[in-house]
């Protein structure tokens, strides 16, 4: 039977760092197995905001570095940059003209990256969710790993595949895609501030560890780690309101796959000097061969452009026999 399908895109930002991995990327490598998976680097959307173009094509082959020194396999998922599949742009534009503007304007997203002069943000931070919905659906995704913060996009993707579904009359041509939300992935919050998701915007390093840290300096970093003088708890329960403590057992939970009733059964009544002494060794462990990886990577830079490469003309060949029937049901044609 085949396989289904997976997509999920990482925005270019450079510089990934364990909240990335946990949240997103280790997870990816295990869907790899069991799905048929479209890994799309989403240049297109970085640029709502403005970039240095230099910067940003280092960005892409870092990400793409990223991908493989984690344990994605070039062989085994489809692993590409956005903009060389020209279909995400030209269905995006289709679903600007099936979504509605009140959709937009309901999107929690634009209102916090937008702020307070929301009329001064570019229309592409105010409609990257109609491009968001024509990633998976260029591709009949038919499954979508998703966080809390993108659940909300996720529904609206929904909403578009089945206006166009209805509006078209073509049932089921796209398929009504499913979120794929895993018990074991939460939100890897700073270490600075329990309440605050980790960031590369941060303006502070020692509030994320980096994918590139080294032992001594994640060494540092945890040992910095704000907690509490409370001693660890032993049930779940007690973690409510101590958001740094609950996150630093997260991350142990995580990066060791155990659950964290097993954490709190082997550190309760322990105090957070020896905890955080054994969650430094565990992520030492598994994110500094990670970065030396990725580090050996980026100095082949004709290996990452072979794989994205690679990776595109697979994406392509897809994308354009989708959107070759799209214009067809909706009345459109191309004579070239």
């Amino acid at each position: 039977m085949q396989k289904q399908r997976v997509f999920s895109g990482v925005q270019p930002t450079g510089n990934l760092h364990l909240g990335n991995y946990l949240g997103a990327i280790k997870n990816f490598v295990d869907l790899q197995n069991k799905f048929e998976c479209i890994y799309c680097i989403v240049d297109l959307h970085a640029i709502t905001n403005r970039q240095d173009p230099k910067q940003l094509k280092s960005n892409i082959f870092e990400t793409v570095a990223s991908f493989i020194a984690s344990g994605l396999d070039p062989e085994k998922s489809i692993i590409f940059n956005q903009a060389s599949v020209s279909a995400h742009s030209e269905l995006a534009w289709v679903f600007n003209c099936v979504a509605r503007i009140g959709w937009m304007n309901r999107m929690t997203q634009f209102k916090e990256k937008a702020g307070a002069n929301k009329e001064n943000a570019s229309v592409g931070l105010l409609v990257y969710p109609n491009l968001m919905a024509a990633d998976i659906l260029i591709y009949k995704a038919t499954h979508v790993p998703v966080g809390e913060d993108q659940k909300q996009h996720l529904e609206l993707t929904r909403d578009i595949a089945k206006k166009f579904n209805n509006d078209f009359k073509c049932e089921n041509y796209f398929p009504i895609v499913q979120p794929l939300i895993s018990e074991e992935i939460s939100r890897v919050m700073s270490l600075k501030d329990g309440k605050k998701k980790m960031s590369k915007s941060d303006d502070s390093d020692y509030s994320r560890i980096n994918l590139k840290d080294d032992k001594d300096l994640i060494d540092k970093k945890i040992k910095k780690a704000k907690t509490d003088s409370t001693p660890i708890p032993t049930k779940i329960s007690e973690l409510k309101n101590r958001d740094e403590a609950a996150n630093l057992i997260s991350i142990y939970s995580n990066i060791n796959n155990v659950s964290v009733e097993k954490v709190l059964k082997e550190f309760g009544g322990k105090n957070f000097s020896t905890f955080k002494s054994k969650l430094s060794e565990s992520v030492v462990e598994k994110i500094c061969p990670i970065g030396e990886e990725i580090k050996k990577l980026l100095k082949d830079e004709g290996y990452l452009t072979g794989v994205l490469e690679k990776g595109a003309k697979k994406a392509d060949l897809i994308a354009k026999s989708n959107i070759k029937e799209i214009y067809d049901i909706i009345g459109l044609a191309k004579f070239s």
